[in-house]
């Protein structure tokens, strides 16, 4: 069900990006017309962004149910625990999206581990105006190092949203606050970011 949400907003904000534009030619036929092939556009053109991001990450409760049997030693994040994690994300930048790869740092009250993840943000340019909303998927794969002995590996899905502060409003650099929803180690959590993209 969430993949199937998070496929449904890619697709809606895709559209809404101006990644195609309509143009009519003198018989007004409909042309449809990649931005990506627009070579005058600078604006269509490619780079590779960074950004830097770390939150806390509220516990708010348990996704799964489990009817204990021998050798079950509790839920994964067993004491409700909050965390905090800290991202590094590289990748590409086309018009108002960012698509790349992060690596973190997640912290559980005495619970270490690590994630790999893919991050999708959306950004729109605003004329003028240095203030933008953006919407933000993660989705991935971690592993804490818990009470099991060799730790539990879980897949991670995120959906934020929040305000981007940019610069210069004709650049891509800028900081970001966001919040949302993450599921992940049998839980489900709200995560609050502080992030600088550059």
């Amino acid at each position: 069900m969430l993949r199937h949400i998070i496929i449904i907003i890619f697709i809606f904000f895709f559209s809404i990006s101006g990644f195609t534009q309509m143009k009519y030619n003198h018989d007004d036929e409909l042309l449809l017309i990649n931005h990506a092939h627009l070579k005058k556009n600078k604006y269509a053109k490619k780079r590779f962004d960074g950004k830097v991001e770390a939150g806390f990450l509220k516990y708010q409760l348990t996704t799964i149910q489990v009817d204990p049997a021998p050798g079950w030693k509790g839920y994964n994040l067993n004491e409700e625990q909050n965390g905090i994690d800290i991202n590094g994300i590289y990748g590409m930048n086309l018009n108002d999206f960012f698509a790349g790869v992060g690596l973190g740092y997640l912290y559980f009250e005495g619970i270490h581990g690590g994630a790999v993840f893919t991050d999708l943000m959306f950004v729109p340019t605003i004329r003028k105006s240095q203030i933008s909303p953006l919407v933000n998927l993660k989705i991935g794969f971690n592993h804490i190092w818990n009470q099991y002995e060799h730790g539990k590996s879980s897949a991670l899905e995120e959906i934020g949203v929040g305000i981007f502060y940019k610069f210069d409003w004709r650049k891509k650099e800028g900081i970001y606050l966001q919040t949302g929803v993450l599921i992940t180690q049998q839980a489900l959590l709200i995560p609050i970011r502080l992030g600088y993209r550059f």
